[in-house]
């Protein structure tokens, strides 16, 4: 349905259906160019953290860009010349990694198609993953200036890239170097330390003997986790100050296994202290003995190859073995020459690929580098000065701590897919550093005659990612776009990004823009199942967020998560949890009340739990304000519009804007706060609570009543209508689609010009509106109390009642007769008696609104003996449960059986049947007294 249709369309339907407006209303936007900036004063620019093209977006990705959609669509509506920069991310190793298991799949290697067939394939699986991407984004209705969607390997930040880091270079920033790295012996390249994760693992401690090697009769004893790196060891370190070894410093050990000899030497590094005191130093194979290898003058002895296998330079024997194949052996080897003292369990953590999941290696390479010294020093001083600003400001010390400890930066990476770093070698290995081959030649005189090729590594992904903010505004020119919206105003993103790309971002920006790019960075929480584990494909509690906007059928859904699992153990598990979880599949709730959801959740928390009850919740919400729209627009008579304001005469009128007022208020301080969760309490609140429950309701007595007089009926029926559409413009930026269907219909009511509701003002706060609150809620809490004792005595809703009030004063009584007529249509109060005391007053309930005391009669309204019976039946049936209850608890084997979360769902029970059974005991009470 168009905006057309909808604003023609004389009633709403009688229920709301997502389906049949969302996919068109989404285009339409689109196509009108709604998403695009409009000139204006004051400009606000977000960028989206780009996906990578490896497949599709899961719950994180909708969680994050739904906060983000939030702040754009607020500020659109603010007035400001709003843009939200969208795109993909090329994420050079998981892309690469991804086309190979493809390509494996049917027997070719990247090798057999060559750097330039591989790179083909690797754009079509691009333009494929990319554009499935972004039509999930739009799902999400994501306000993304779509006509300016970039790619990090798209031409302009291609040149961006180049140019970064010649400039770098230039600056003697960039270097290339002999250098330890982390290696991946999977995926045969370099990564950083941001990219390797430690797992904690059961192994061994070997301790070794080291003959002297003029008195092999004496040895040294030195313990290892990794005995197969001896072959690269240079010397064995002692402590200067260790008493028992001074004498042995300089004389030379025989190196197990081999034909050579390293020396003895003295290095604090060594802590005299740990295992024997003895250290073997292998600097090529480990990063803190490259440190004592170096002060000491030693080489550095490599004994890998890039797969991890043994190379020339370990014993005959093992050479092209893979290291950890090789290790048994080589201990076997030591055994037999009695070389082996003891060994030791031990637990240890090893360096693991985040990617690969492979051991990883240090390991001796020619890489390219970045000094970062000299890069993190603005950076740290942006924070410290205030022109940066972390919220929550506790990711302030996680922030400082990375980048006062920060090491040069490896950005070189041995792949095809990335930006080619822009050097070019000559046939005696000289390299020089340009745009492109021919400025090189121009800039270095070189004759025509002189072979060049290019460097066939690839930059770090994260060196270009660090550009994004700028580089899609077409920096290095100096584009009208770059001086609008750069600096930007806020970075949304996860912590879990703070080192390899917040931070990166900020020294980047400071160092070629001279400002930061952005002004504040919102770091949200992580998405985690109901039960707060990692949603993961392993796990099998991966949820799609475009499953729960339109449903699925659980055989559906089966096979979407057995698809992504590698093993079939794991398959099998994936299909009972399916079942067991979603027996009957998952409900399509629409996209705004997943929107909702998300914003409801988006707390301070590291950790966010989804639960699918949430957003069940949260589609009830949408139905109650569009039922609630209904009622409304079915009130109006056809001839309404509103040109003019009529004046607001009715209390409750004034009332329920002073409420809005204080929400609207409250709106503005927590999309400030970036306290999404509060927001969307505070128009959940007001909307559902507020003016649903108690606005309509009591708007009925004036629209429905005979005495009414018509300036009384317009204001109520102006003020309906205004504040509905009040309610609309402040939850559009969160449930964007029933807001524009809503607003569709109030607008030719209310005469509003905007053509769509996200161009409309988010509305403003009213200086002179009176806080006139105290005269409504005081008959808030009477109807209140009297509809709570008909609850507890179980008398119908509609059944008229009389009171008798003990202590009215003389402001109460003509409260009391202003709102008579509300008290009798919404709380069935028939009449009204003043009493001077409660001596001989008939069977009563009462409730107290100080300083009143109102009495209910009871006679004629509840079946005391049947009142009675019921209450003793619920009381029985209570202390029935509770007992099985308790005799559950008591059981030793369910508390140890049971999962943690059943348990205690199981005592909270108990606790609610406990505090239950109370009240039915003191209702027992009161009915027999």
């Amino acid at each position: 349905m168009t905006l057309e249709q909808i604003m023609n369309a004389s009633t709403l339907s009688k229920q709301y259906d997502p389906k049949t407006i969302e996919d068109q209303l989404r285009q339409e936007w689109e196509a009108k160019g709604y998403y695009q900036p409009k000139p204006a004063d004051e400009s606000f620019c977000l960028m989206l953290p780009p996906p990578n093209v490896t497949g599709t977006l899961h719950m994180g990705h909708g969680f994050q860009q739904t906060l983000m959609d939030i702040l754009v669509r607020f500020n659109r509506m603010c007035g400001k010349q709003t843009l939200w920069q969208g795109g993909t991310d090329h994420a050079g190793i998981a892309t690469q990694m991804i086309v190979e298991r493809q390509l494996a799949e049917k027997g070719i290697k990247k090798h057999d198609l060559g750097r330039e067939g591989f790179l083909d394939k690797t754009w079509e699986w691009k333009e494929k993953s990319a554009g499935r991407i972004s039509e999930q984004i739009r799902e999400m209705g994501a306000s993304i200036d779509w006509s300016r969607e970039r790619f990090t390997m798209d031409e302009g930040i291609q040149t961006a890239t180049k140019t970064a880091f010649c400039r770098l270079y230039e600056e003697g920033l960039i270097y290339r170097g002999k250098r330890l790295v982390n290696w991946d012996p999977k995926l045969q390249t370099a990564i950083s330390d941001l990219e390797v994760l430690n797992k904690e693992t059961k192994g061994s401690m070997w301790h070794i003997r080291y003959p002297l090697a003029d008195n092999p009769s004496e040895y040294l004893i030195v313990a290892t986790t990794r005995p197969e790196t001896m072959f690269g060891d240079v010397c064995v370190a002692v402590h200067p100050d260790d008493e028992r070894y001074k004498h042995l410093v300089g004389k030379e050990l025989q190196l197990p296994l081999t034909n050579r000899t390293i020396p003895i030497l003295a290095d604090t590094y060594v802590d005299p202290e740990f295992g024997t005191g003895c250290v073997k130093i292998t600097p090529a194979h480990d990063f803190n003995d490259y440190q004592v290898g170096k002060r000491n003058h030693k080489e550095l002895i490599n004994i890998l190859n890039n797969d991890a296998t043994l190379n020339e330079n370990t014993p005959e024997k093992y050479q092209g073995m893979d290291r950890l194949k090789a290790r048994p052996i080589i201990i076997e080897d030591l055994e037999a020459l009695g070389l082996i003292e003891k060994i030791d369990d031990h637990t240890l953590q090893v360096p693991t690929g985040d990617r690969s999941g492979e051991t990883i290696e240090p390991f001796l390479t020619d890489q390219w580098f970045i000094k970062m010294e000299s890069l993190a020093k603005p950076a740290l001083e942006a924070l410290k000065d205030g022109s940066l600003e972390l919220v929550p400001n506790g990711w302030n010390k996680t922030y400082n701590q990375w980048l006062d400890n920060i090491e040069d930066w490896c950005i070189s990476r041995q792949l095809w897919w990335g930006h080619r770093v822009p050097a070019y070698y000559d046939d005696e290995g000289n390299f020089y550093v340009g745009m492109n081959e021919t400025e090189v030649r121009l800039k270095n005189n070189l004759a025509d005659a002189v072979q060049l090729h290019q460097d066939d590594d690839v930059l770090d992904t994260w060196f270009t990612s660090a550009l994004w903010p700028f580089a899609t505004l077409g920096w290095p020119e100096q584009t009208p776009e770059l001086e609008t919206f750069y600096p930007t105003q806020v970075l949304v993103t996860g912590f879990d990004l703070i080192f390899f790309w917040i931070a990166r971002m900020v020294m980047f920006g400071l160092h070629f823009v001279g400002k930061v790019p952005f002004e504040k960075v919102y770091i949200h929480g992580l998405i985690r199942d109901s039960k707060g584990q990692k949603m993961s494909k392993s796990k099998g509690n991966v949820l799609d967020p475009l499953d729960l906007i339109h449903g699925i059928s659980l055989e559906k859904l089966i096979e979407k998560r057995t698809a992504t699992m590698m093993q079939p153990h794991l398959k099998n598990k994936s299909k009972q949890q399916t079942q067991k979880e979603f027996p009957k599949g998952i409900e399509a709730y629409g996209t705004d009340a997943l929107r909702f959801t998300f914003c409801a959740l988006a707390n301070t928390s590291r950790n966010i739990n989804f639960d699918l009850g949430r957003i069940e919740g949260y589609r009830n919400f949408c139905n109650k304000l569009y039922n609630a729209s209904r009622f409304v627009l079915q009130n109006i008579p056809e001839d309404t519009n509103f040109s003019t304001k009529p004046n607001i005469i009715n209390n409750i009128d004034q009332w329920i804007l002073a409420e809005l007022n204080k929400t609207i208020a409250e709106c503005y301080k927590y999309m400030e706060d970036f306290r999404f969760d509060l927001l969307a309490t505070a128009i959940y609140e007001f909307t559902w609570n507020t003016y649903c429950d108690w606005y309509l309701e009591l708007s009925k007595c004036v629209l429905y009543s005979d005495t009414a007089s018509e300036a009384e009926k317009q204001s109520t029926l102006y003020t309906l209508l205004s504040v509905l559409e009040t309610i609309c413009r402040l939850a559009h930026p969160i449930m964007p689609f029933i807001t524009e269907t809503l607003w569709q219909q109030l607008k030719p009511l209310l005469n509003l010009n905007a053509d769509s509701i996200m161009l409309a003002e988010y509305p403003k706060t009213a200086a002179d509106q009176l806080d006139d609150t105290d005269e409504i809620n005081w008959l808030k809490s009477i109807i209140t109390e009297c509809r709570s004792m008909r609850s507890n005595l179980n008398i119908s809703p509609n059944k008229p009642m009389s009171v008798l009030i003990l202590n009215a004063t003389e402001k109460d009584k003509k409260l009391l007769e202003k709102y008579k007529p509300y008290l009798a249509q919404m709380a069935k109060i028939a009449d009204i008696d003043f009493i001077e005391d409660n001596n001989d007053l008939p069977m009563c309930a009462s409730c107290f609104i100080d300083p009143m005391t109102i009495y209910v009669p009871l006679k004629g309204l509840i079946n005391l003996d049947a009142e009675i019976d019921r209450n003793e039946k619920s009381q029985k049936k209570c202390e029935t449960e509770i007992e099985k209850l308790e005799k559950k608890l008591n059981n030793k084997n369910y508390i140890a059986k049971a999962p943690a979360d059943v348990v205690e769902k199981s005592k909270q029970e108990l606790e609610d049947l406990k505090t239950h059974l109370q009240q039915i005991i003191q209702h027992l009470t009161n009915l027999k007294s």
